[in-house]
């Protein structure tokens, strides 16, 4: 009888490779995992223990999923994996928490056409110290061997974030209204969006190379700074109910994202100059030629998550804050016509 193993080695698949993942990986799940996981590696599908929510008055379920893109090509040239991993999980942080959530548990997909442990290994490393730091469990994930969909060498990461919020907490709030004042808390770099047009950018040069106007860190560094997990600098401003809204300045810039969480009839007006734009969005904007509206509808600029908040509230959000927050612009009415935020 033939080997199996042989026969799907020869079309490209190895299950030897895919056994040796799991080996790799299994310590890094299992440090995320506590009483609430009740069946996790292994199983067909993960079993989450949903108690700790029984004392929520209306508890609901927040769910996102989203993807790394093209920073895994820049973190195979540089061979720094464990970053994909922590970005994906705090992109998925910041996404339910927009909505006022929790972390409860992540679930990943990691895919290559050529399954190699190690690099999916340092990939999972990096989510386990994401969810650890979050008290997010990593409850399963898959990993995908893809022969002729993927290109030699190609990693894609996806994963799918869960959070819980009670109904009351439930961002954003009714109420928004012209002069409601929108803060902005810098970001740690590109986050995950904007690599297709950064890649490019420095297609010919060294990597390794300073930043231009940096702090002495090189260009492929900045490029590869981990995605921000803004839940720590906003919990207890949102534990106090100071905040009505928070939009994640994701892809689409804050030209796109801020529109996401105002009612109909309100835009924006954002003062750019109430920031230090970092060297990264500098060079980068430099070298592509994009202008200054491009730049805030393609990148964050330096802004990774704007917080919405009532003029009553301005001064019980900001000494809830441990951290710098930047006064970028406030909610006004809007007419239908045109962009919703004005750039300026």
């Amino acid at each position: 009888m033939s080997n199996p193993n042989d026969a799907y080695a020869q079309a490209g698949v190895s299950l030897t490779a895919g056994a040796a993942t799991t080996k790799r990986i299994s310590a890094a799940v299992k440090s995320t995992h506590d009483s609430r996981v009740v069946s996790g590696l292994g199983s067909f599908g993960g079993v989450f223990a949903m108690s700790d929510l029984a004392a929520m008055d209306e508890p609901l379920l927040v769910a996102t999923t989203d993807g790394v893109g093209t920073k895994t090509v820049l973190a195979e040239q540089l061979d720094q994996w464990e970053g994909c991993g922590a970005d994906i999980v705090n992109h998925g942080i910041n996404d339910v928490l927009v909505q006022g959530a929790k972390p409860l548990f992540f679930l990943d997909t990691v895919a290559s056409a050529t399954l190699d442990p190690e690099i999916v290994g340092r990939v999972v490393d990096g989510m386990a110290a994401a969810c650890r730091e979050a008290d997010c469990v990593l409850l399963g994930g898959e990993t995908a061997e893809m022969p002729d969909v993927l290109t030699a060498g190609s990693v894609d990461i996806a994963g799918t974030l869960v959070g819980a919020v009670d109904k009351a907490d439930l961002l954003p709030r009714p109420g928004i209204e012209p002069g409601h004042k929108l803060y902005g808390l810098m970001s740690s770099g590109l986050h995950t969006n904007g690599y297709s047009l950064a890649r490019k950018v420095v297609a010919e040069l060294d990597l390794h190379e300073p930043l231009p106007g940096g702090q002495g860190e090189s260009i492929g560094e900045a490029l590869l700074a981990v995605h921000r997990n803004y839940l720590p600098p906003l919990r207890a401003a949102l534990e106090d109910s100071t905040i009505d809204a928070l939009a994640h300045i994701t892809g689409g810039g804050l030209i796109d994202n801020l529109p996401r969480v105002l009612p109909d009839g309100m835009g924006a007006t954002i003062d750019t100059t109430a920031w230090t734009q970092p060297p990264l969005f500098k060079f980068l904007i430099a070298r592509s030629g994009l202008t200054h509206i491009e730049a805030h509808q393609v990148l964050n600029c330096g802004i990774g998550m704007v917080a919405v908040v009532a003029p009553d509230q301005v001064s019980a959000f900001t000494a809830a804050m441990d951290e710098e927050v930047f006064l970028i612009g406030e909610v006004t009415s809007h007419d239908g016509t045109g962009d919703r935020v004005e750039i300026n």
